[in-house]
């Protein structure tokens, strides 16, 4: 994935410097909360939402459980209709394949749609290693670029600014990029968009290469689909004269119908809007309309391994609403930039560490960077259970090795042989309540944990002892059962 992100430290160090930001912190709260409010909106105006979220859920297992067969015969379609269909194994050669086309058209600038794919494998960095300007078209996309920042959000990359910092960008970068902003700009949101505008204008109607990803691939006809909501895109994919599009392996949908239930959930859960403003699709090239070439790079790059994974595997589902950004209470938080990856939040949390494997320290911490409160799961329109790949992820995180894992496990083998001797158990107790003024106020080797809880307070006398009493009292168990310590 992106070098932007290599060599990030573990999430709780990524976040703690986020916890004191308290101007982040306030642009985070603001943001997540307006969008989660509209969308619930948007969302209970459905009656059938349920039974959408599990069509989406059922197109997209099914597709990947035969994703061999839907993209070649998506290859045989786009090739038919006049693309060209390259493989890519992982980033290195997406990124090769894209700029050997780029400079086969002789030129050294391209417009962008904004694209997750393209920022997982580090595509702009790698253009300009090879003299290749990449210039972002989407508004959020455009100040991450020109404040030399990382993207924070799946759906809002520059959702931790405000219009503050934004027109503080806008007055002192545009200039080195294209046209410059207007003298005097203000913060309100009409002047920063008419900036953006301009500046964008120029560079739409130069440009003779187009980069972009696809939210969707129709494998029955090759379509391609592309949801946005400011036009930058339509723009991008219909005037250059050279289209080229990287897009994930999992993003392929069998037949157009499947694509109409996704038309409906993903822009509710997105941008809490009925439909997008914007909704391109092609269909390879047709003479005297849009790129006169069209070229599809499909990514894997970490996606078939995932694929291996039989709980793992159902972050392949993730359509890239960002709902589940939007509920969590550790990324409104934490903000995007702790999790070390384009794909940040919960989601991030699931994706990234199969995508990367689990060998970096971040990689390693994200499955942790969760309280598991489930509300991710609730909102997310394809049903992605993210709580049990989290734990999943924390299993194979543990069973990594290192004297702090072997230590945890031993410590739960313990405990598990302990539950299985009722006796042992009940001498326990028993020992901890006449010791209890003993106890010292944090558990040994667990200040990670303890150091910023309280632990309870160590009650008077064990359940055990207290049932006894009562029982003695008239207190008889249901059924008439004897405690016989089991």
């Amino acid at each position: 994935m992106s070098g932007t992100f290599v060599g990030m430290p573990s999430f709780p160090t990524a976040a703690r410097g986020a916890l004191a930001d308290e101007t982040l912190r306030g642009n985070l709260r603001y943001a997540t909360h307006t969008i989660r409010d509209k969308r619930a909106k948007a969302v209970a105006e459905l009656d059938d939402w349920a039974l959408l979220r599990e069509a989406g859920k059922q197109i997209k297992d099914h597709t990947l459980r035969n994703l061999d067969r839907y993209l070649l015969q998506l290859e045989e379609a786009v090739t038919a209709a006049g693309g060209v269909v390259h493989w890519a194994a992982d980033a290195d050669e997406a990124n090769r394949i894209v700029a050997d086309l780029v400079k086969a058209t002789g030129e050294s600038e391209v417009v962008k749609v904004k694209s997750m794919a393209t920022q997982e494998i580090g595509l702009n960095e790698a253009l300009a290693a090879e003299g290749i300007s990449a210039y972002e078209t989407d508004l959020a996309e455009l100040i991450v670029q020109l404040g030399d920042d990382r993207p924070s959000h799946i759906l809002v990359p520059a959702i931790h600014r405000n219009r503050g910092e934004i027109r503080t960008i806008f007055a002192s970068e545009m200039g080195k990029w294209g046209r410059a902003a207007p003298d005097g700009l203000s913060d309100a949101p009409g002047e920063l968009a008419e900036a953006a505008r301009l500046h964008l204008r120029e560079k739409f109607l130069r440009a003779k290469v187009g980069i972009s990803g696809a939210n969707f691939m129709v494998a029955e006809t090759g379509t391609l689909a592309v949801f946005e909501s400011e036009g930058n895109g339509r723009m991008c994919l219909t005037l250059p004269e050279t289209l080229i599009s990287v897009v994930g392996i999992e993003k392929v949908v069998p037949t157009w119908r499947d694509l109409e239930v996704f038309l409906q959930t993903l822009p509710r859960s997105s941008t809490a809007e009925r439909m997008n403003p914007y909704t391109t699709m092609w269909t390879g090239t047709t003479d005297g309309d849009g790129p006169s070439a069209f070229h599809l790079v499909l990514l894997d790059n970490g996606r078939t391994a995932t694929l291996a994974d039989e709980t793992g595997r159902q972050a392949l589902r993730c359509i890239r609403c960002s709902a589940c950004l939007n509920v969590c209470p550790v990324y409104e938080r934490a903000g995007g930039h702790a999790y070390g990856s384009v794909y940040p939040g919960p989601i991030g949390a699931i994706l990234s560490p199969q995508l990367r494997g689990t060998g970096s320290e971040i990689d390693a911490s994200l499955p942790y960077a969760s309280s598991l409160c489930g509300a991710c799961y609730e909102v997310c329109p394809v049903a992605i259970d993210i709580p049990e790949v989290l734990v999943h992820l924390r299993d194979r995180v543990a069973h990594q090795g290192g004297r702090g894992h072997f230590l945890e496990r031993a410590a739960i083998k313990a405990a598990g042989w302990v539950f299985e001797h009722p006796g042992v158990l009940a001498a326990g107790e028993r020992a901890a309540t006449a010791t209890r003024k003993l106890h010292p106020s944090r558990v040994p080797g667990a200040g990670a944990w303890t150091n910023s809880r309280d632990l309870p307070p160590m009650p008077p006398e064990s359940f055990r002892d207290w049932w006894r009493r009562n029982r003695s009292q008239g207190a008889a168990p249901a059924g008439g059962r004897k405690d016989d310590g089991s």
